[in-house]
């Protein structure tokens, strides 16, 4: 890791942020990271504990002066999306993150950078750690399994926080305040299918779909960046309807929650077509290029022979699977009637595998209205049904719904507007926020979502502003400075 990340300014919250990445923390196995911030708490002398699910709370008491403020909960999760370029060779439950700076931006070299929600984090333990910082009596909050199941706020029991106010550091966009946010739900469809000999005379082809930008299934849905799970199946229906293409193979996409970049599937054509089928798939692809000319600069699709495969799907299961892809929604299916420039409701198909006789079709619905979502579920549902999947509903977290007249709003606006001469955007986000969960358990809390700006979360295109860091550190702190007292 270079030095220079360590003689950014602030240099308290980057250091911080460069000690936290040389631990490996992708979600779901986060020991490393838990016992590491256990042995910070602990290290300072400070109250310092484990929930039952493996949260992290460390308490600190207000500074001297401060003892009359509201306790504050100071939230951020400890996972990171682990995700990485095809050609970086990297091992994130081994390894750090690699990181460089370039120009105003810190970057990691071919993978995500962990700043989501890495710099939240980092700037709680700056606190944690501080002697000189006023703030009240806080109860540092380091939730686990955000990125993939919410799992750490889902399970978060009442009656441990004992805060009134809850400062959510997970915001992306250092000029917005975020006081709602989406709920999500999970949405795989599974089945079997009979595999048959590949017939002789075949000839055998790799399809790969890659180059995309990729990003957050939330924030970026509305961009309409390319789905390489869509842009794949259209390229196989395309072969099949004209060319009687079968599939071998299909491995498309990584995580529920980032718009998949990837996307390879292994293919037979008869002989006798071709050279037909190459002529089509070119014609096809150069359209399909073209429609993301400007959006997707870097796609690339391949198509190159190869040894053919022992089998291949049955063409009746082939036909449905390729049919429901279709039929399903992908991207924003509504926007917010309430909130200018809000997506209410969105899909995104984030996997797509197809191997040894069983299909695996995972998606991550999104929606700040919960009949909304449900609405949504259930047609991707019907879809996947309609060619005999099962379909499973699981993860689903409820959205967090805006309180315009929140007491600590005031505060963060007034700060804002002194410190930067303009007011901020106070705003729902379509990301899955911890706090509309956290309040089920918590329901008098007054919560508010902030943060410096990161741009490509979720893929390794992951950047985070350096000077934005600087403006989220002077905010953050005087924040702290003027919490309301108790009443």
């Amino acid at each position: 890791m270079s030095q220079e990340i360590r003689n950014l300014e602030p240099k308290v919250l980057w250091n911080k942020f460069a000690d936290l990445n040389a631990v490996p923390r992708p979600s779901k196995k986060e020991e490393r990271v838990i016992e590491f911030m256990k042995n910070f708490g602990n290290s300072l002398g400070l109250e310092t504990f484990e929930d039952d699910i493996r949260n992290v709370i460390i308490r600190k008491p207000a500074t001297p002066g401060m003892e009359n403020r509201k306790t504050v909960v100071l939230q951020g999760h400890l996972d990171m999306v682990h995700q990485k370029n095809n050609d970086t060779n990297f091992d994130f439950l081994t390894q750090g993150i690699d990181m460089y700076v370039d120009g105003d931006w810190v970057r990691a070299k071919g993978t995500t950078l962990g700043a989501d929600n890495g710099l939240g984090v980092a700037a709680i333990m700056a606190v944690l750690e501080s002697k000189d910082i006023p703030h009240p009596a806080i109860d540092a909050l380091f939730t686990i399994d955000e990125e993939t199941g919410m799992t750490g706020a889902l399970n978060l029991k009442g009656g441990i926080l004992k805060g009134e106010i809850l400062l959510n550091l997970d915001t992306e966009e250092d000029d917005e305040i975020d006081i709602g946010c989406a709920g999500g739900i999970d949405v795989t469809a599974t089945r079997k299918y009979t595999e048959e000999a590949t017939p002789e005379g075949s000839v055998g082809y790799t399809i790969t779909v890659k180059g995309l930008n990729g990003g957050h299934s939330g924030m970026d849905i509305h961009k309409g960046l390319g789905n390489a799970n869509k842009i794949m199946n259209r390229l196989l229906f395309d072969g099949f309807e004209n060319f009687g293409l079968q599939i071998s193979e299909i491995s498309g996409g990584s995580l529920r929650n980032a718009i998949p970049r990837e996307s390879v599937a292994k293919v037979i054509v008869a002989g006798m077509y071709d050279e037909a089928f190459v002529f089509d798939m070119q014609e096809i692809i150069n359209d399909i290029k073209f429609e993301f000319k400007t959006m997707e600069p870097n796609l690339t699709i391949e198509f190159m022979k190869s040894d053919l495969p022992n089998k291949v799907m049955d063409l009746g299961v082939q036909e449905g699977l390729l049919r429901s892809i279709y039929a399903s929604h992908n991207g924003v299916y509504r926007m917010s009637a309430d909130m200018a420039d809000l997506v209410e409701t969105s899909n995104n198909i984030a996997r797509v595998i197809v191997k040894d006789g069983e299909i695996s079709i995972q998606n991550l619905t999104r929606s700040s209205v919960e009949s909304s979502k449900m609405d949504l579920a259930n047609g991707l549902r019907s879809a996947y049904e309609l060619f005999g999947c099962e379909v499973e509903f699981g993860g689903s977290y409820p959205g967090w719904t805006p309180n315009i007249n929140s007491e600590i709003l005031d505060v963060l606006v007034n700060i804002y507007e002194k410190q930067n001469n303009t007011k901020p955007s106070v705003v729902a986000c379509h990301a899955g926020l911890e706090c509309g969960i956290l309040g089920t358990n918590y329901p008098g809390m007054d919560m508010i979502s902030f943060g410096p700006t990161i741009h490509g979360a979720h893929s390794p295109d992951e950047r985070a502003s350096i000077k934005s860091s600087q403006k989220f550190w002077k905010f953050y702190l005087e924040i702290l400075a003027n919490i309301p007292e108790r009443k």
